[in-house]
């Protein structure tokens, strides 16, 4: 039976727009030094080493899935996108386009719905927060029934960090105790959704009938030809992979390997600690990591790889810290390792001409991740164009570590956030790194110029007066 909005929780839901409202009120006419210096607020709050480090430790520990030891780190992706938010102006004028007569001045979007995944419970409220302080707006979090606690205490901190400079605190509230109607409700009636998690979050967002930012399932696939840095290759894959027990939608799903240096990357990824399972222990991990209707069992994401092999009744050395299975030639629907993994494992292919490894990524996005992102290791500016003009990806990397690139980091110039769209393919509004810049309205101030007309003869070019019948 589908549980129903209770009138309590209309009137919860109700009463934090009210109070958001107010609180928006109150900095309406906020100068950008003083947008600032409550983003730097909130960021120090937020971010500072021991309240994340507590905070991140406390999500683990209340989802069950994740790293406890390697999530605290995520604290920097705070520091960058304040770094991101306090280069740009979020108030008044924010653009001036002189040969074209154009100024453009930013206003709120108003009251935020933040949906909030229980991979990142501490993580993804302070990069909303940030951003949407600074344009001005206020955000009402949905936590994840299984993280609710962790999001809720991370709000806190946030409003800690209002009280201050002086903000209203009321610039953030978390629903303590969320339900799927409540959060429904919570999206119908605030003026902007952020849906950072699970397709069934993204797609009642965009069924709200407000407007939405909602993200796409990944599957991310790793091109390296023989061009690349075996070494950096195998040191970055592990890294990406690893990083929060592969939790990430970034995380290198499937490895393609030209075949000429499939040995060596073998031999590489193995020296990183990576495991490569036999055809029978390949079989039993797709026994215990998919249920009887295709959908991946708890108990199997964002573990270590010593939990999902014990699971499945076989054991492997504890140096390991990912797996890894032989895939060639098993691409679609019915292949799940060619499917997203979320956990440390990863499906290896292997390439002769770099056309075929073009097909092979082809194949794997026709099946899952469509939209999400892609990489290559190469040295070979010809692979790398060939890869972009047909990857069906918003975002595709160059010799980087994936799921700590694709978000922004200190040595790319990607947009830090927590939230990446996919673009139309991945069912999205926008194909970019959702930012301060999608929390903003603008207003177009045009005035006039020089006439910008260009004659029929040069708009037709060769069609220009020819009869046509």
């Amino acid at each position: 039976m589908v549980k129903e909005l209770t009138n309590y929780e209309r009137k919860l839901a109700l009463d934090m727009l009210e109070r958001a409202r107010t609180a928006m009120a109150l900095v309406e006419d906020y100068t950008q030094q003083e947008l600032d210096r409550l983003a730097q607020a909130i960021g120090w709050f937020s971010g500072n080493e021991k309240t994340f480090t507590k905070l991140a430790q406390m999500g683990v520990d209340e989802s069950g899935i994740g790293d406890r030891n390697g999530r605290p780190g995520k604290r920097f992706k705070i520091h960058g996108v304040l770094r991101d938010a306090l280069r740009h102006p979020s108030t008044g004028i924010v653009e001036v386009n002189k040969e074209k007569g154009l100024v453009k001045y930013a206003k709120p979007a108003g009251v935020i719905a933040s949906l909030i995944p229980m991979t990142n419970p501490a993580l993804t409220p302070p990069v909303t927060g940030i951003y949407s302080a600074k344009t001005r707006n206020a955000a009402i979090f949905s936590p994840h029934p299984r993280t609710a606690k962790t999001t809720f205490e991370m709000v806190e901190v946030m409003r800690k960090a209002c009280q201050a400079v002086g903000a209203p605190k009321d610039l953030f509230q978390s629903i303590k105790s969320p339900s799927i109607p409540l959060t429904q409700y919570l999206m119908q009636i605030c003026d902007l959704t952020l849906a950072t998690g699970g397709k069934p979050m993204v797609k009642a967002a965009y069924s709200s009938g407000r407007p939405a930012y909602g993200v796409g399932a990944g599957n991310s696939s790793i091109v390296i030809d023989e061009t690349a840095d075996i070494g950096i290759a195998a040191k970055n894959t592990r890294m990406s992979k690893t990083s929060d027990f592969g939790s990430g939608c970034s995380a290198d799903g499937n490895i393609i390997i030209q075949h000429s240096i499939y040995k060596k990357m073998l031999n590489a990824l193995e020296l990183e600690g990576g495991y490569l399972c036999s055809e029978e222990e390949k079989g039993r991990l797709e026994a215990i990591m998919w249920d009887e209707n295709e959908n991946r069992t708890f108990e199997t994401i964002a573990c270590p790889p010593q939990q999902i092999a014990n699971l499945a009744g076989f054991s492997i050395p504890d140096d390991k810290v990912f797996l890894m299975v032989e895939n060639q030639g098993k691409i679609g629907p019915k292949h799940k390792f060619s499917k997203e993994k979320l956990t440390t494992l990863m499906a290896l292919y292997h390439f002769d001409d770099f056309n075929d490894a073009l097909e092979i990524v082809r194949k794997i996005y026709n099946t899952a991740g469509k939209g999400h992102s892609c990489g290559i290791y190469s040295h070979d500016d010809k692979n790398i164009d060939a890869l972009a003009r047909i990857a069906p990806v918003s975002r595709m990397m160059v010799r980087q570590a994936q799921s700590k690139a694709n978000a922004g980091s200190y040595t790319n110039g990607m947009p830090m956030t927590s939230s990446l769209g996919c673009g139309i393919w991945g069912g999205n509004i926008t194909n970019e790194n959702v930012t301060m810049k999608h929390m903003m309205n603008y207003t177009w101030v045009s005035r006039p110029i020089a006439e910008d007309k260009p004659s029929e003869k040069e708009l037709f070019g060769e069609f220009y007066r020819n009869e046509v019948t």
